[in-house]
């Protein structure tokens, strides 16, 4: 029987709260994340976490992907680099920022508290998709490969 797929935070709950550490407020660092129960046949694990509530539509706070599929922790406060070598060299892309990497959330001040996604992909491939790409393209490069996948959900207003 199959174990189901954990991706989740020790630092908050899921539908909880996004400590501002990890918030435009805060030090703006990409929280910790433990996966587990991967299934075997997976070859690597993508992140996206991105925000639907944005005025201008869904934004994009993190694009990580090529993450060995036995990693089990994603260490709080992953450089903003093309590739991460704690990582096996996974590849992080732009966020709505224009940046590379993890940018926290950072709603506009008085808005309600915006939701944010955090989305974990399992694949059977490791993807051919080159640093510094945008949500869109990740998305569809993990399309064609998804096992399954797993999400949870936190808040943060200003």
């Amino acid at each position: 029987m199959n174990q189901e797929l954990i991706f989740e935070s020790p630092m908050f709950e899921p539908g909880g709260t996004v400590p501002t550490t990890y918030t435009c407020e805060g030090k703006d660092v990409s929280p910790l994340l433990t996966i587990g129960n991967v299934p075997t046949d997976a070859r690597s694990l993508a992140v996206v976490v991105d925000d639907p509530d944005a005025p201008s539509g869904t934004f994009t706070h993190w694009l990580l992907w090529n993450v060995p599929p036995d990693v089990e922790t994603i260490p709080e406060d992953v450089p903003r680099t093309e590739t991460v070598e704690r990582l096996s060299g996974a590849r992080q892309g732009t966020n709505g920022f224009g940046e590379l990497g993890y940018r926290g959330p950072c709603p506009p001040t008085g808005d309600s508290p915006h939701r944010y996604q955090f989305q974990l992909y399992v694949l059977d491939s490791r993807l051919d998709l080159q640093a510094g790409a945008k949500r869109q393209a990740l998305l569809d490069a993990t399309e064609p490969d998804r096992i399954t996948t797993a999400a949870f959900t936190a808040t943060f207003g200003r």
